[in-house]
Parts: structure tokens; sequence; C-alpha cells
């Protein structure tokens, strides 16, 4: 496991534990954004990583909003 796969699940839990679906599509999109420089300079690993993040990020706050649908307006 990397260090970037440790960061990306504490930082899942903490949204997770918090229940702020903004903030799981905030840190989505910060991954999607983060990635587009590095799959321009060809570093691939670590940009699919990235998009892998995102979606994982996207899937829990579908989840959570499925879940708890009054608190996303």
């Amino acid at each position: 496991m990397k260090p970037q796969d440790a960061v990306f699940f504490v930082a899942l839990l903490a949204l997770i534990v918090i229940r702020r679906p903004q903030m799981l599509l905030v840190a989505g999109l910060s991954c999607l954004v983060l990635s587009i420089p590095l799959f321009a300079t060809w570093v691939f690993f670590t940009a699919e990583r990235l998009t892998w993040y995102a979606a994982a990020f996207f899937v829990a706050f579908i989840i959570i909003s499925l879940r708890t649908p009054d608190t996303v307006q």
C-alpha cells in the first residue's frame, strides 16, 4: 500500500463519518482536477489512482445521498 492510498482511506473515512455529501463531491472533483496535469505529463500510475479515488468519492456521495435524501439540496 502506497502512502497515497493510506491518505485516501483516511480522507474517505473522515468524510463518511462527517456525513457531509457536498464535501465528498468536492473531494472527488479535486481528485479529477489534480489528475489532469499528471495525465498531461505522462504520470499515469498516480493519475489513474486519482481517477479511481474520485469514483470512490462519488459512489460514497451517492450512497450517503440515497440513505439520507433530505441532506442534499
